[in-house]
């Protein structure tokens, strides 16, 4: 069967929109074609750029949680979830280094270190590979945001921490283990929220598929 090229949409030429049923499977040479596609995509490039900038922006915006000392509610996870979403596992990586970088030059805190580059960069490639021509669930987002909490929260950046100060990995592990699940109740509800408002604009621009509906089910 000859692959089908992809509009400036990510949509194959004959109109239809990848359902999850027809989502090829994570590792086929296909599914990194299509994702591949997709990230040469002029559309998809000015999204990347727009949420970049966006999460640039909010970068210092942070909510404190009562009753947690030290613990703030940030907001730019879910513009990095939904552009990997929509754009993929090729393109957002580049968006969550670019984050990074940018971010960090406009608004340094202490010394650059690459480490944390590479942490934004493997935290976006997590939500791509999760969510990425697949429907969205809270079930769905729930994972995406686990896997980015223990691969990258906990044990990326953990490791840094201990290469850059004075206590050890154990410590840091343990600090970011009880930050992290404190906050992932109320991260998943805010992504979920997100992507409730978000996702009937998205249908509307041809970005997600018209055949999903707005809602974010359960499972």
């Amino acid at each position: 069967m000859a692959k089908q090229r992809l509009d400036t949409l990510g949509a194959p030429r004959d109109g239809t929109r990848h359902l999850e049923g027809d989502t090829p499977p994570l590792f086929s040479a296909r599914y990194w074609q299509e994702a591949l596609d997709s990230a040469r995509q002029l559309r998809m490039l000015v999204l990347a750029a727009l949420l970049v900038a966006v999460r640039v922006a909010i970068g210092a915006l942070a909510v404190p949680i009562p009753f947690f000392d030290n613990k703030r509610l940030t907001f730019g996870y879910s513009f990095n979830a939904f552009g990997a979403f929509l754009y993929g596992p090729v393109l957002a990586p580049l968006t969550g280094l670019c984050t990074d970088l940018i971010g960090f030059f406009l608004h340094p805190t202490g010394g650059f270190f690459p480490g944390y580059t590479l942490s934004a960069a493997v935290g976006s490639a997590i939500y791509a590979l999760v969510l990425y021509r697949r429907r969205v669930t809270v079930l769905r987002l729930a994972v995406a945001k686990i896997l980015v909490n223990l691969i990258v929260n906990i044990g990326l950046n953990s490791l840094w921490s201990a290469m850059l100060l004075s206590k050890g990995y154990l410590f840091y592990l343990v600090q970011g283990i009880t930050k992290n699940f404190i906050l992932l109740p109320l991260e998943v509800f805010v992504m979920v929220l997100f992507f409730r408002a978000m996702m009937p604009l998205a249908r509307q621009m041809g970005l997600a598929p018209q055949q999903w509906e707005n809602e974010v089910r359960l499972w």
